[in-house]
């Protein structure tokens, strides 16, 4: 097959698609599809020689993506390479307008998709231009400026794209990239993630193992070990993980994971973020930064296996964990995530497997056969996911992710998974009460179909099961209830097309071969016979309770409800594949008994008419020479008898008998075409008796039979769907059905019947036109022309007639026969084409608009129709698929219907989209249909224009104009009606194209000042709120979906490609040079004059006076769409933009603001910048304050304060440069003489600066400009406005201190005034001023602050709760990316006294913020000053204010959150958080030695005189509560140690009740201690934390010993695995455990027994015998005997030390049995009978015993059935005692 195929196309094709071998004409299509390459190679090549990337690129580019659709990758290796190349080159080409880099990158993509096609040898790829790309688009520096719109799609294109690159980047890449982007990782700035993410898309992890020195053992350990020591959850932490994932699946085998496991799965189970404890507090980060499932999923699939087996131990660990969180009775917002590792975890091993075993072998590194997954491993893997799984089954988020999660699970060990879902799928048949039950357990058992009936030796007595479970879903069809039919008909649909229904009980005698479990098959198999009787006596029941008589009145709806079509399409498809898979014999009972059913009653057309006409159709399908002799004779009888009277034919309201014939004879013959030729004397007489029925609902079942007699026999399709080629006609002897249960269809012997229509059913068809179709036309076409009168309803039933005809024989006006003797057969497209037209003109602009739809598009099958059966094809795909042995192994009758549908593809995308004139004339008929009356004709219309607009290229050009026309304003004709078609025409509907916005100068020039001008038309009324709705809507539309349109179309770089290869097919000359470089120019001369001609339209109409201000917004709008980041705005433009600055309107101002700072930037002059040399290059990676990036930090002592110290300075103003390492070019301004000259005069500057410049200049203009800007917007809804401050950041960059004379009486008359308003306004002026003066010589930046520093003291002595955000916000963008250095005025400024009292705490608390915000931007290299700082505040945390004290906290956190404990770090210059918290402890002494209760009685004042020690120690402590809560979030790493010292002293203060009344610091204490709890732990840090807990569990308080409990729950699980991995760890908590067991405080007792309980339940701790002993052993304690007291005699409250023994061990034992909630394992009736003995003992033990016995009862009641199997009869007796309440009535 291969090789001839070869020798026709001439080369061997890379991968093309099978399916087109199995079509009926697959010997044609070699030499079609040679013929489509040749020409798209010769086109392509040429349109890249000419550079024409417009029209001629992008056209050829689609033809290659068509190609690509219908025949795959049929092209040799050398093309596919140079495809490629080409397309590499063309998306990385640097200007390339958006759309088309978009476009040709997912066609690049879709080259690359399989990798396993072309391996690193044929191809390399160069990273750089990607990553170019990417930064350009993604990090794009003019965006934000509105220079640039980018589609919201082009992020996931571009990864995508990089994703697909990645194999081939050369074996360099690695170490270039780390030299990019090593310099950016500084973990305080925003360039982490950056670099981090950039390490995640880009770095190869493919590469051979032979070069895995130049891969990723360049980078793994520095950058595992990053984020082994990263503690809170950074947001880039996620893409490490993404990472890691990915190098784990490409390299299994070859990396040893085994050190960081525990690690690995404590960070997993922490990123579920599941509740634990009662009162936790959850740090929002942890929410937002969690883990992606997916790639978790697949770093632990590629863990599995190996030697060493502990990631299968682990993840055990982690299932057993959080097993009791899938029960259907818990619920939360973590639920989703767990479902999702359930369902993907077991999908991905089974690709791992499929991976290992049976792929074929590519270039891609295989997997060492010492790591490959073992049967054992595949066990253990399915063994510890069973329980969970069977849990969420019945979850409240629907059984479809178990049902997946088992349908995987089933493949690798059917043993293990299918026989405990049956064991929950035969109760849930038989219960009536619980249908949820029946749906979950039939929609997983739906999952394991085929892994149950396939049977195979791992699970031979799988189909056995499957007659018991077939006869017992049967009364799931049920009329009642909805969701149980469907999944019924679900459920029988899959399991019978894997099963041949024959009845093979003969085969029991003939045949001795038999295994025992195939002769159970065998003997069972008679019952199938059973089973489809009685399916089809449900089904008749399920009919005859949904006829419409008995649903509703006449009044209603006569249509199905939604509902019913779905029941109707359940029953038909399921009731087809019965009789598909059935024998002939069983098929002919089932026969008669439909054909008796359906012939003996009389049904309505509408509801159960159609359920059954739908099992007849099914019938007449399967054997259709068999069921055609039943029907068409007896329809055919019954309606003529009827029809013999005359009179019949004019009754308006036709006899339902002769209705139901009709219907049943229309869906009957919807079989192959060759069964109905026999019977076409008698149809056709039927049809011409029936077509001019008086009645509308006769003559359409007249035209359904029609069109589907025309169909079968004119159109090609598949005949047959068994699930064995050949049927299961063979008599048993020599075959035997029970073989082929479950058996996939084979791709190469697939047999396919097809039906190819005959010359004889042509024949038939065209006779039938001619009959039919013929007169009809010459009816209308006289009507039209008005020779005949017909009544509107004739005019409507001969249009019926025809439109039948149509969709009937769509596909043969296509192919009109040559043949001369068939001239007679007229093209009947054209003949109706020509008649509708004139009918459009005569009189009804509504009834034709579906014609002409199938006139343009329709092909013989619907474009609609198409996706959604390709959908359902997918959906059934999925469930029924085998993933594990791949390889396209999926039903027969699937893979039949993939042929069908690359057939049907074939049709919708080969045959035509030729744009003909009388398409162009059908169209503009369409367009005045569309602008017409009425309103429902007009939205039919429409519909139809934009799917015509959408199959035809380039028609909208056409079109354009015509629809313009109505919306022109010197056109007085147009009606409202027109007006709103016009405007509808442009908008197009949600999915198609949008008119008014395509992306071509051409059209834009043409529909933004039509709409602008529309406002200007007669039928414009801004008084309709739909004609303003429709204006907003295409407003809203165009700036959606605007992205900026290329102007400049000249591909720079001759593309270094070899044409020779695409030349060999071509006759073309090769174009020279000059044409080439002239077509361009010229192309893009054009373009830039329609973008100026655009503007200047815009800007006419806007001079226009009578323009509502509707439509001047809309305008104003379009032009700021069209600022560029290559193209000046025109001098008009930006006159018109600074005038706006001024306008009355706010929206406008609000544009102009955006745009006149958008022109800043297109006006700025380049800076020049020069590399220096004074950096020493690092050895090895060092991070962290070293001596060689000294000179960057802050120092006091040597800041440029004289021109001459300014001008040595070298300023570097990004801040994470030399932290990690240095780039290798570190590149800086170059000094102030190279530099664009400073303070231009008038003439000097450009005609747009002068524009800009006189009215800045202009104090009236500014006066109203400042007046403007300080009005209030939204009361207490205003913030900091970035588009303002780069507006000023423009003006003071370009033009210097020009304007600052005028506008400083402006800022201090505003820096004086309080509201709010005024103030945010002279802020956004500040921070524009400190960021544009980055260039400004010394003297007048000296100057500059002068001005300054007064204005700032001002404001921040004013500062009021409205506005210290915005001023905190001004001073950290005024910092943001500058050298702190060059700001050491304002710093200096800012650090005096910050907390001085003046003002009140208000103001010192904001000094504060606004200082914050300053440092914070300058990260590590200002440590001198976060020195002063701290300093500065020590002797003040002793603050009264809650605000200060706050704000005191959070600055602290910054102070020292440079003190990082990362990998490779040098000790930081900056503050030390161990050095700050000696000193506190110190002070806190007084707070440590005490032991009384700590109260807060401190008056909130500062009180004369000395305090004492206690009371400074407690104000003290608040502070440091605050620092402690705000670092929880922020930090990277946590200082464990040093908070373990304050441990003791909130243990001592943190409540035990939830009780919101207790005051701040006992509240704070509690949250602290949460966040600690949850904090995450470095091995090496457990133990000191365990030896703190166990000297608290000490203390003489119980509210501690109660607390280290509540700490050891949260901080245990939340570092599980790291814990479980250090055994002495394990036994010091068990320990500490079960001494606080024995507290002689009883809620402390009780508090110890739910923690251990919860390890328990964990599978932290386990059940051991000697624990189990030693509870017994305590409670056996003998009580002392009660002693008689007198009446009145004190009680003795101390409970004795027996007691407190007795009730530890009957605790212990209650933490067993609570420990295990939906499950009885072996050792607990014993641990119950135990328990029962103790129910009369004295208080407490009383009440604990009952208590555990009602949980007990409680969470155990659900499957009680099940768990009492587990206890002896006497333990019943005993148990069912104890939980039935006594009997008060006894």
């Amino acid at each position: 097959m291969k090789k001839t195929q070869s020798e026709t196309l001439g080369f061997v094709p890379q991968k093309d698609i099978v399916y087109n071998k199995l079509l009926p004409y697959a010997d044609r299509l070699d030499d079609e599809s040679n013929d489509i390459l040749s020409k798209i190679k010769g086109n392509l090549g040429r349109a890249v020689q000419l550079r024409e990337l417009w029209p001629g690129v992008l056209f050829w580019t689609r033809k290659l993506s068509t190609y690509m659709r219908l025949y795959g990758r049929k092209f040799s290796k050398e093309d596919h390479v140079l495809f490629i190349k080409l397309l590499y080159e063309l998306v990385t080409i640097p200007k390339l307008e958006i759309s088309m880099m978009q476009g040709l990158a997912r066609l690049l993509i879709n080259l690359l998709k399989k990798r396993e096609l072309l391996s690193r040898e044929d191809l390399e790829l160069p990273w750089r231009p990607l990553y170019e790309l990417h930064d350009r688009i993604l990090f794009s520096k003019t965006e934000h400026l509105g220079l640039n719109w980018f589609p919201n799609s082009v992020e996931s294109v571009l990864k995508t794209l990089v994703k697909s690159c990645r194999p081939y980047f050369p074996e360099s890449a690695t170490q270039e990239m780390l030299d990019e982007w090593r310099p950016l990782l500084c973990p305080f700035d925003v360039t982490m993630q950056r670099a981090i993410s950039y390490f995640e898309l880009f770095l190869p992890t493919t590469l051979p193992p032979e070069l895995h020195h130049n891969g990723f053992k360049l980078w793994f350990d520095e950058l595992i070990n990053l984020w082994m020591s990263v503690q809170n959850l950074p947001s880039w932490e996620v893409h490490l993980v993404n990472l890691f994932a990915r190098l784990a699946n490409d390299n299994i085998g070859y990396i040893d994971w085994d050190p960081y496991i525990p690690k690995i799965f404590t960070r997993i189970l922490r990123s579920l973020n599941l509740p634990v404890g009662t009162s936790q507090m959850i740090v929002p980060r942890y929410l937002t930064n969690a883990y992606d499932i997916s790639h978790v999923v697949l770093w632990v699939s590629s863990l599995l296996g190996g030697p060493s087996k502990q990631t299968q131990a682990q993840l055990s660990g982690l299932f057993n964990s959080i097993t009791s969180f899938f029960h259907p009775s818990n619920h939360g917002r973590w639920l989703m995530k767990l479902m999702k590792l359930l369902q993907r975890l077991p999908a991905s091993v089974v690709r791992r497997l499929h991976r290992e075993r049976y792929r074929k072998p590519t270039w891609l590194t295989p997997i060492p056969d010492s790591h490959k997954l073992t049967e054992e491993d595949i066990t253990d893997f399915v063994e510890s996911m069973m329980q969970p799984v069977l849990l969420a089954m019945f979850s409240k988020t629907g059984s479809l992710d178990a049902a997946q999660a088992l349908q995987n699970l089933a493949l690798m060990r059917p043993e293990l998974v299918i026989p405990p879902v049956l064991e929950k799928t035969y109760p849930a048949l038989e219960t009536l009460t619980e249908p949820h039950q029946l749906t979950a357990t039939l929609s997983c058992m739906i999952g394991v179909a085929r892994s149950l009936v396939s049977g195979g030796q791992r699970f031979p007595e799988g189909p056995t099961h499957m007659l018991p479970l077939l006869m017992r879903a049967l009364p799931g069809v049920d009329p009642n209830d909805f969701s149980k039919c469907m999944i019924t008909f679900q459920f029988i649909a899959t399991f019978v097309t894997l099963v041949p229904l024959v009845d093979c009980s003969s085969a029991l005698h003939e045949r001795t071969d038999l295994t025992e479990v195939e002769r159970e098959m065998c003997s069972a198999s008679a019952e199938f016979e059973d089973f489809v009787l009685q399916f089809m006596d449900r089904c008749f029941a399920l009919i005859d309770s949904s006829t419409l008589e008995q649903t509703r009145e006449e009044t209603e709806t006569e249509k199905m409800t939604h509902l019913e079509s779905l029941v109707e399409l359940g029953l038909s498809s399921t009731f087809s594949t019965i009789l598909t898979q059935c024998s002939l014999d069983i098929f002919k009972v089932a026969l008669e008994k439909v054909f008796n059913f359906a012939t003996t009653n009389i049904f309505e057309t509408r509801v159960a008419g159609r359920m059954v006409a739908d099992m007849c159709r099914a019938t007449s399908k399967c054997h259709p020479a068999e069921s055609l002799k039943m029907f068409v004779p007896h329809c055919c009888n019954a309606i003529n008898q009827i029809a013999v009277n005359e009179e019949v034919l004019n009754e308006e309201e036709l006899d339902k008998e002769l209705l139901w014939n009709l219907q049943l004879l229309s869906e009957v013959t919807r079989v192959d075409g060759d069964k109905v030729l026999p019977y076409r004397s008698q149809l056709v007489q039927i049809l011409q008796l029936t077509l001019h029925l008086k009645c509308k609902q006769g003559y359409t079942l007249a035209c359904n039979l029609l069109h589907h007699i025309l169909r079968s026999s004119a159109l090609i399709y598949p005949t047959e769907y068994c699930s064995v080629p050949g049927g299961f006609h063979q008599p048993v002897s020599d075959y035997l059905p029970i073989k082929d249960w479950g058996r996939p269809g084979d791709l190469w012997n697939l047999d396919i019947r097809w039906h190819v229509p005959s010359v004889e059913e042509t024949s038939f068809a065209f006779y039938l036109l001619d009959v039919i179709l013929q007169p009809e036309l010459q009816r209308l076409q006289r009507f039209a022309q008005g020779e005949q009168d017909m009544s509107r309803d004739d005019v409507l039933q001969s249009l019926t007639i025809v439109q039948h005809c149509l969709l009937g024989a769509g596909s043969y006006y296509i192919v009109i026969l040559p043949s001369p003797a068939d001239q007679s057969r007229e093209n009947y497209r054209d003949a109706i084409c020509r008649v509708m037209r004139q009918l459009l003109r005569k009189l009804f602009p509504g009834l034709g608009s579906d014609i002409i739809s199938d006139l343009l598009h329709f092909k013989g099958s619907h474009k609609h129709e198409f996706d959604s059966r390709w959908k359902s094809f997918n959906l059934v795909k999925k469930s029924m698929e085998n993933r594990l042995h791949g390889r396209k192994q999926h039903i027969r009758a699937l893979l039949i219907d993939r042929v069908m549908l690359q057939h049907e593809l074939r049709k919708l995308t080969v045959e035509g989209c030729q744009y003909r004139s009388i398409h162009q004339e059908l169209m503009r008929d369409l367009l005045r249909v569309s602008t017409s009356t009425y309103s429902q004709v007009r939205s039919r219309a429409q519909n139809v224009l934009f799917t015509a607009l959408g199959t035809y290229n380039f028609c909208c050009r056409d079109l354009i104009p015509h629809v313009l026309e109505f919306l022109n304003p010197d056109n007085s004709s147009v009606t409202q009606q027109q007006f709103k078609g016009a405007l509808y025409c442009l908008l197009g509907n949600h999915s198609g194209v949008c008119l008014a916005n395509l992306h071509d100068w051409e059209c834009i020039t043409l529909t933004w000042p039509g709409i602008v001008r529309s406002g200007l038309s007669s039928a414009m009324s801004l008084e309709k709120p739909s004609i303003v709705r429709l204006f907003d809507d295409l407003a809203d539309k165009i700036h959606r979906q605007y992205e900026t349109i290329g102007i400049d179309f000249s591909v720079r770089k001759i593309i270094a490609f070899n044409y020779g290869e695409f030349y060999k097919l071509t006759v073309h000359p090769v174009p020279s040079e000059e044409e080439t470089a002239e077509g361009v120019k010229r192309q893009e001369l054009k373009n830039a004059e329609k973008y100026n001609q655009l503007i200047g339209d815009l800007l006419d109409s806007l001079s226009n006076r009578n323009l509502p201000w509707k439509f001047e917004h809309i305008a104003i709008g379009f032009l700021s769409l069209l600022l560029r980041d290559d193209q000046q705005l025109p001098p008009a433009a930006v006159m018109f933009f600074v005038k706006s600055l001024n306008h009355d309107s706010l929206y406008v101002r609000k544009v102009a603001i955006s745009a006149v700072a958008g022109v800043m930037k297109q006006i700025k002059r380049p800076h020049k910048k020069i590399p220096i040399s004074e950096v020493k290059e690092q050895s090895s990676v060092v991070a962290g304050d070293r001596p060689d990036n000294q000179w960057l930090q802050y120092d006091s002592s040597c800041l440029p304060r004289t021109q001459q110290d300014w001008n040595r300075c070298v300023f570097v103003e990004k801040t994470h440069w030399g932290y990690y390492c240095w780039p290798r070019k570190v590149i800086v301004y170059a000094p102030l003489e190279e530099q664009p000259k400073q303070n231009l005069t008038r003439e000097e500057m450009t005609e747009r600066e002068q524009i800009i410049f006189d009215h800045f200049s202009d104090p009236v203009f500014i006066n109203q400009f400042i007046e403007f800007l300080s009005l209030e917007d939204r009361k207490g809804k205003d913030k900091f406005s970035p588009r303002r401050f780069c507006l000023f950041k423009g003006l003071f960059r370009n033009f210097n201190d020009a304007f600052l004379p005028i506008l400083r009486p402006h800022m201090e008359r505003l820096v004086a005034d309080s509201h709010e308003s005024k103030q945010r306004c002279v802020a956004e002026i500040i921070s524009g001023l400190i960021r544009g003066c980055k260039h400004w010589s010394f003297s007048k930046v000296e100057r500059l602050w002068e001005l300054l520093c007064p204005l700032l003291r001002i404001a921040l002595s004013n500062i009021t709760i409205e506005t210290y955000a915005d001023w905190g916000t001004c001073i950290a963008t005024a910092c943001e990316s500058r050298d702190p250095r060059k700001l050491h005025w304002l710093f200096e400024m800012l650090m005096e006294s910050p907390v001085n009292g003046e003002g009140g705490s208000f103001v010192d608390a904001c000094r504060l913020y606004v200082l914050q915000g300053g440092l914070a931007q300058q990260e590590w290299r200002v440590s001198e000053l976060l020195h002063r700082l701290l300093k500065y505040l020590e002797p003040k945390l002793t603050q009264v204010y809650k605000n200060v004290r706050e704000r005191i906290g959070s600055v602290l956190t910054y102070i020292f959150m440079i003190d990082v404990n990362l990998p490779c770090t040098l000790p930081t210059t900056s503050p030390h958080i161990s050095d700050f918290t000696e000193r506190i402890l110190e002070q806190l002494k007084p707070l440590t030695e005490g032991d009384e209760e700590i109260q807060n009685h401190v008056v909130e004042e500062n009180e004369v005189g000395e305090q004492d020690e206690r009371t400074q120690a407690i104000k003290l402590l608040k502070t440091v509560l605050k620092w402690l809560i705000a670092s929880a979030g922020r930090s990277f790493s946590t200082a464990v140690s040093e908070q373990l010292q304050l441990l003791p002293l909130l243990f001592k203060i943190a409540p035990v009740e939830n009780d919101d009344s207790y005051d701040e610091l006992k509240r704070d204490a509690k949250t602290c201690l949460s966040l600690m709890s949850q904090g995450l732990l470095y091995t090496e840090q457990i133990p000191m934390v365990l030896i703190t807990l166990q000297e608290i569990a000490g203390s003489s308080s119980w509210h501690a010993r109660y607390t280290v409990l509540t700490y050891l729950q949260i901080m245990v699980f939340y570092n599980l695995f790291t814990f479980m991995s250090d055994k002495k760890a394990v036994n010091d908590v068990r320990a500490l455990v079960i001494r606080l067991l024995e507290d002689e405080q009883l809620e402390v007792r009780e508090m110890a027994a739910t923690t251990l309980s919860g390890f328990l339940q964990c599978n932290f701790l386990s059940m051991d015998p000697p624990m189990q002993a030693h509870f017994e052993a305590l409670c056996k304690t003998r009580l002392p005997k009660k002693r008689k007291r007198e009446l009145g005699s004190v009680v003795d409250t101390i409970p004795s030390a027996d007691l407190v023994r007795r009730h530890a061990g009957v605790l212990g034992l209650s933490a067993c049995i609570l420990s295990s909630p939906y499950d009885v394992p072996t050792w607990m009736p014993q641990l119950l009978m135990d328990l029962s003995a103790h129910l009369n003992d004295t208080q407490p033990i009383e009440m604990t015993v009952k208590k555990t016995l009602s949980n007990f009862r409680r969470t155990h009641h659900d499957n009680w059935q099940q768990h009492k199997q587990q206890f002896t009869d006497d333990q019943l007796l005993v148990l069912t005692d104890l939980l039935v309440s006594p009997c008060y009535y006894a």
